[in-house]
């Protein structure tokens, strides 16, 4: 291509690109997976609904999508309390679901960055069983799971690699609960496969993400994590302080949309997609419509 005329085509397009975000008053941002995606769409719709004019980059990494906050390049997105203390603010002090909301708020407020009301909805690592199978068994919380194990039930367990090896993942949660799968029983593969994995009795329990659709889809059971050993990764939007102060109403509109997620809501939002192929956009439009938020 000529020079000049490819030159004048990325000046056209860093044009287009500047126009857009000019032209826009709210910059919504999102992480690169079906959750977060939902959530920009649920967000960017909203606030057009209340007359905002939204450019939505969903579909970053998650420092990527922190530092763009921080570097002031998007002005709103949901993140995960448990990210942003862990990740974010290198707390590695144990703290109950509430105890993580209020230290992230506080330590994120030093950043210009505001967390407003957290949602039901707990994107928390989680094992679950086939549903028919727990129930069999009468195992419905880890304790359970754990003396199911010690009877000697052999019960085959299936992990990604990363929460096997991690120094919080799968060894320190054993001696928690005070049971060992047994090398032998374990299988490591990539996050994905365990769902199927499971589904197809592959294993017998498959560690998982709260808030995945494939939990319901594949009618799984989520153990309950009765000791608590699982951090809190309560699900809530996150606003620049400047932005909020400038553009109050769009707080009140988010701890609205805030109120009405769960775990079980954000997993049928993600089977939705995920399972039966619903359009991001579809899925956004139909939630708010049902909750009579547009």
């Amino acid at each position: 291509m000529n020079i000049s005329i490819k030159s004048a085509l990325t000046g056209i397009a860093l044009t287009a690109f500047a126009f857009s975000a000019q032209a826009a008053d709210i910059v919504v941002g999102g992480k690169n997976f079906t959750e977060q995606q939902l959530l920009s769409a649920i967000t960017q719709q909203v606030l057009e609904a209340k007359g905002h004019k939204v450019d939505n980059r969903s579909g970053m990494g998650s420092a990527a999508v922190r530092q763009a906050m921080e570097n002031k390049q998007i002005d709103v997105y949901w993140e995960y309390t448990g990210t942003s203390l862990i990740t974010y603010n290198k707390i590695e002090e144990k703290l109950d679901p509430e105890a993580t909301y209020e230290k992230v708020k506080e330590l994120d407020a030093e950043k210009g960055i505001v967390w407003l009301n957290p949602s039901e909805a707990n994107n928390t690592y989680g094992f679950a069983m086939r549903a028919d199978d727990a129930t069999e068994k009468g195992i419905a919380t880890i304790s359970d799971l754990a003396k199911s194990i010690n009877d000697g039930s052999g019960l085959t367990f299936a992990s990604n690699a990363e929460f096997y090896a991690r120094s919080d993942g799968l060894k320190p949660l054993e001696e928690a609960y005070g049971f060992e799968f047994g090398r032998a029983n374990v299988k490591r593969m990539d996050t994905g496969l365990v769902y199927q994995a499971l589904k197809d009795g592959q294993v017998d329990v498959g560690l998982v993400f709260a808030t995945d659709g494939r939990i319901p889809a594949f009618n799984f059971t989520m153990l309950q994590d009765n000791q608590g050993y699982f951090p809190s990764y309560a699900l809530a939007p996150v606003i620049r302080d400047e932005v909020l102060e400038a553009n109050p109403d769009i707080g009140e509109v988010l701890n609205e949309v805030s109120a009405k997620l769960n775990d079980e809501v954000m997993a049928q939002l993600n089977a939705s997609v995920d399972v039966e192929k619903v359009s991001i956009e579809n899925a956004a439009a139909k939630f708010l419509k049902d909750n009579g938020l547009i």
